[in-house]
């Protein structure tokens, strides 16, 4: 894809994404391992580079400057070679990536992984709810060319290596397309 006359990337730029527990990072740091990829999880980054615009204490995060997340990323991402993990994917040019990952888990299976992390009150409840409306694959359907955007289950062990060894392969293949 040359993205309406850009010069086309050598490697390919995937953003992983997900509700918050589907996997993101496991199966990030797993492709990065297999492909050589460079992984950066935005939520590190924006804490690294100071991106953001203070605490959220409602939903225990930081408040994302995406102009500035944004500008940081940009050289990185037109140069190629990259998987980028956060939880949303509406902040981020359509030219940046090549493929669209959303990860999808089974709510019981969410649930229980959240609540290992500590999560409670309403920011559970409204992660398992964003899985249960699949807010972010409506989200990337919203946001990106519809071929760009698989759904890919992530509820086990088995999920996350079948979904790796399926990226691995279409990264494979991805330098022979047109």
């Amino acid at each position: 894809m040359d993205g309406g006359g850009m010069k086309k990337r050598e490697r390919p730029n995937i953003l992983i994404t997900g509700t918050p527990g589907t996997g993101k990072t496991t199966t990030s740091a797993a492709l990065q391992e297999a492909t050589g990829l460079r992984h950066i999880n935005l939520g590190d980054f924006v804490k690294e580079k100071n991106l953001h615009d203070g605490w959220d204490d409602e939903f225990e995060c930081y408040i994302i400057n995406e102009d500035l997340v944004c500008d940081e990323l940009e050289d990185l991402m037109e140069e190629g070679g990259n998987i980028l993990d956060h939880h949303g994917c509406d902040l981020f040019p359509e030219r940046w990536f090549d493929r669209v990952v959303v990860l999808q888990t089974e709510n019981a299976v969410l649930y229980d992984r959240l609540t290992k992390r500590g999560y409670t009150g309403k920011k559970l409840s409204n992660n398992i709810e964003c899985e249960i409306f699949q807010v972010l694959l409506e989200e990337a359907k919203e946001s990106y060319p519809e071929d760009l955007v698989v759904a890919l289950q992530s509820n086990s062990v088995e999920d996350i290596n079948s979904n790796v060894a399926a990226l691995t392969d279409w990264i494979k293949s991805w330098s022979f397309l047109p």
